[in-house]
């Protein structure tokens, strides 16, 4: 992609990403929160990684592994939510599940920047290593969703 494709790709991202922050600021402030905007939320998140990891992987720009392990834990966060759902309960994000979504939009910028501005300081591939860090944050919110979010699905069963 040329440079000017890169910066107008990222801009339409970083506009994407920034529209999430702002939606959830507007139903705070206006109590305009619910169970529909908790399960769909979360979801448009999904998406709007989702197509940027699988154009990433297309254009070589990531390991395929990478985008598999970040894509299949949002299958896996979404069919939990959706067992919830059947059961009336909206599972919302937590704190790690957005800390994970602000890694993978910053790894994901630094990545479609190719290593701008990075590149200018050192050798270190830190746009890769920032693409690590953020498949490591989506496994460990995983795991921390799966493991909360079990226990208060049983605890409803009974």
């Amino acid at each position: 992609m040329d440079d000017y494709g890169s910066y107008i790709a990222v801009a339409i991202f970083v506009l994407a990403s920034g529209t999430d922050k702002l939606d959830g600021y507007v139903a705070r402030k206006y109590n305009q929160i619910t169970n529909l905007g908790k399960l769909l939320d979360p979801l448009a998140d999904k998406l709007l990684i989702s197509v940027a990891l699988i154009m990433m992987v297309q254009s070589g720009m990531i390991a395929s592994w990478a985008a598999v392990l970040m894509i299949g834990r949002e299958f896996v966060i979404t069919g939990l939510r959706m067992i919830a759902s059947a059961q009336g309960i909206a599972l919302a994000a937590d704190k790690f599940g957005k800390w994970k979504m602000v890694a993978q939009v910053v790894a994901i910028v630094a990545v479609m920047l190719e290593n701008v501005p990075f590149q200018w300081f050192t050798s270190v591939r830190v746009d890769q290593a920032l693409m690590l860090l953020a498949v490591w944050m989506t496994l460990a919110s995983g795991m921390h969703y799966l493991i909360k979010n079990f226990k208060a699905l049983k605890l409803n069963e009974t």
